[in-house]
């Protein structure tokens, strides 16, 4: 019973979602250009539950290339009106379209000149008849047994604001690297912006031998600068191969007199290298595919400039 219950909420509200589709219209067109040749912000406001969904949609606006923010009602017929310029458009949300806070200042914003649009599920409310674009986001019942609590509205409500703010992404050509310049300290915005060189160890902290460095000195230049492996270089200090502590685990196990060998000899040819131009999450990438620790970065010469750990990965974030 509790878990058809359960299931029965998410139809309806599922429900309220799909019956959007037929609504997109004319009038979503409309928002969308009037939101697009806006020169000021777009001010979000609503009450109650309408008034959480609108910080939520004035949020995604905001962190998709377009300038938003939230208006509380009751705060702006007590002074905060003053934020509105304009050049701004304003997106008002309201079920019944009644409310007295909300009505109370769309006289005061069409002084201004300031076009509204209006989210609500009554068409033909005092709100909507005010509005410049009424974009209906009614529903059929409320998941709520008793059909009182807003629950399927708040999820139209919501789901719209999303279905402008992403158009309007795809209309200005918002991209990934735009999303990134926005959340640069998020996880999202590392993997998007963060290079190979912002995290590389370069110069001396580069752990390299010559072809012909014998195997004492190969093992001390590798495990004195910590990464577990170290280049090897020819005379022009182009790279031509690897060591790492795995080859030499496997070396040990084949002889005993690893001392008489050479870097050229006991070398994995052809190393795994990445530019440093490349994002941080292709090299994580590229450790993932070839199940490897470390990556080394080269120039146009095929000489290491750099070299760069799975743990230089985990300490930026990009993980």
């Amino acid at each position: 019973m509790i878990l058809e219950k359960a299931r029965q909420i998410i139809r309806k509200e599922a429900k309220a979602i799909s019956d959007l589709e037929k609504k997109i219209n004319s009038e979503f067109v409309r928002a969308l250009e009037l939101i697009l040749g806006c020169k000021g912000k777009v001010i979000v406001t609503g009450i109650g539950k309408s008034g959480i969904i609108g910080k939520k949609i004035a949020a995604t606006l905001a962190s998709t290339g377009t300038a938003a923010i939230f208006l509380h009602p009751a705060e702006g017929v007590h002074g905060d009106l003053g934020m509105v310029c304009r050049e701004d458009v304003v997106i008002a949300i309201t079920k019944s379209g009644g409310t007295d806070e909300l009505y109370q200042m769309i006289p005061l914003i069409k002084r201004l000149g300031v076009p509204i649009i209006v989210f609500t599920g009554n068409l033909k409310s005092p709100v909507a008849e005010k509005a410049d674009v009424v974009i209906d986001v009614s529903v059929n019942e409320e998941a709520c047994s008793n059909n009182l609590v807003p629950t399927s509205s708040t999820t139209a409500a919501l789901v719209m604001g999303d279905a402008l703010a992403l158009t309007l992404l795809e209309e200005r050509g918002f991209s990934s690297e735009d999303f990134a310049l926005l959340h640069p300290a998020g996880h999202l915005g590392k993997r998007l912006l963060l290079r190979v060189t912002d995290i590389m160890h370069a110069g001396d902290q580069i752990p390299m031998v010559y072809e012909n460095t014998n195997m004492k000195d190969v093992i001390l230049e590798m495990t004195s600068k910590r990464f577990g492996a170290t280049t090897v270089v020819n005379d022009n200090k182009e790279l031509v191969g690897v060591f790492t502590d795995g080859d030499l685990r496997r070396l040990v196990e084949k002889t005993d007199e690893i001392f008489k060998l050479k870097a050229r000899e006991v070398m994995t040819k052809n190393p795994k290298t990445i530019q440093g131009e490349e994002l941080a999450a292709k090299a994580l990438n590229e450790m993932e595919a070839y199940n490897i620790t470390c990556l080394i970065i080269t120039n146009g010469k095929n000489q290491p400039t750099g070299i760069i750990h799975l743990h230089d990965l985990l300490k930026s974030g990009v993980v």
